[in-house]
């Protein structure tokens, strides 16, 4: 993998450091290119039959397979290297970004400056914000100490820097140098499908880093973009990369069940990967927050991974509801069984104006095609909604 510097805020690894990391990488693509298929012939030829033999049927759901594969020791090998290879990530970036806090803090200082220059964004943090506990309660990812914990007494952007390296690894380089195709593909997507849709201001809930948030600046040049987040180390380190890119973005720290923009502020609300990150009230509470913060004609649009109703095979339901029970996301289960249609209709939206099922094609395997093989997402599942 590349260890090329995309922007001036990127904590760069030494050679001893892209080394260890490259190590990593190499053990991640071997768990998902070369041991992965190996587990659905494991349910197939073993697990499958002996479940049949055992209760005269076939397993009818994802929680059978999960109990009756556990039990097998190739599957436990593969799950034991899966978490290990997730736990390595952190560790092997965390070093090296800990060592290259200090000089990033003093950039991020100097992007914050007023200057001619360039356009320049806002950031504005609540220290008071309470933290949702779905959040609090669980080091999502295995990352210690989450995305939202503060290290250093103040300016501490350490998590968000480390988001940008440990999320170029995790998509094993198939996101793109600027780790941006859920954004540039989400976007493109958005644009073609509302063709007549002319946003003045858009937002993005649960932005993390902006990774996803600033190609929307590119497809909508005219238009306002805000970020929020409740991870105020995240957003420092957003605000920093966004101005050492050129992007002038506006980003708040405030969580997206409740926030203080005014009623119809958007003509486009987005998120990437959100929702599984949150609570079942909390789903329901950021959609009807997204209702009463687009204005008349607006849209949504969310991409997550899909629907357990979109696979009709209960096996493939069990790869991504690994991460419910063994990577510190326990609301990726519960979120994927939701009929999102009904809980978009009850937070407002007319069933006329939703959809589902569709999909965002990834821009950027379109230009690397070498990177398909290892690729986790080649097309983005999004859902959402147009206001009436």
């Amino acid at each position: 993998m590349a260890q090329a510097s995309p922007h001036s805020m990127y904590a760069t690894p030494d050679h001893d450091e892209a080394a260890r990391e490259d190590f990593v990488l190499e053990m991640m693509v071997h768990v998902s290119r070369d041991l992965t298929p190996g587990k659905r012939k494991l349910y197939d030829h073993v697990v499958k039959p002996k479940f049949e033999k055992a209760k005269g049927r076939a397993p009818v759901n994802r929680h059978e397979i999960r109990h009756a594969m556990e039990e097998e020791e190739f599957n436990q090998t593969w799950s034991a290297l899966r978490r290990t290879t997730q736990e390595m990530m952190f560790d092997s970036i965390g070093e090296s970004v800990e060592r290259l806090t200090g000089d990033l803090m003093t950039k991020a200082e100097g992007y914050a400056k007023p200057t001619n220059s360039r356009r320049q964004g806002t950031l504005d943090l609540d220290p008071d914000l309470e933290i949702p506990r779905y959040h609090t309660a669980v080091d999502i990812h295995c990352k210690p100490g989450g995305y939202h914990s503060e290290l250093l007494p103040t300016d501490d952007l350490f998590a968000g820097a480390e988001y940008d390296r440990s999320y170029n690894l995790f998509a094993m380089g198939a996101s793109g140098p600027l780790n941006d195709d859920m954004g540039r593909s989400v976007a493109r997507y958005t644009k073609q499908t509302f063709t007549d849709l002319k946003p003045r201001r858009i937002l993005e809930i649960g932005c993390t880093v902006g990774h996803s948030t600033l190609p929307y600046a590119d497809l909508f040049p005219d238009a306002e973009v805000y970020g929020i987040d409740v991870a105020a180390p995240c957003l420092r380190y957003a605000h920093a990369r966004a101005e050492s890119l050129g992007y002038a973005v506006h980003w708040s720290q405030q969580n997206g069940e409740s926030t203080n923009f005014p009623d119809g502020h958007f003509d486009l609300i987005v998120s990437h990967i959100l929702f599984h990150e949150t609570s079942n009230k909390g789903l329901r509470n950021i959609l009807a927050e997204c209702h009463r913060l687009l204005s008349k004609g607006g849209v949504m649009v969310h991409f997550e991974a899909p629907q357990y109703e979109d696979m009709a095979d209960p096996y493939d339901h069990t790869l991504g509801d690994w991460s419910t029970h063994y990577n510190a996301e326990p609301f990726w289960g519960t979120l994927h069984d939701q009929d999102l249609r009904k809980l978009m209709n009850e937070a407002g939206f007319p069933k006329d104006g939703l959809f589902q099922h569709e999909f965002a094609p990834s821009v950027f395997l379109e230009t690397s095609p070498k990177h398909r093989a290892v690729s986790r997402t080649p097309a983005y599942p999004v859902f959402g909604a147009r206001k009436a």
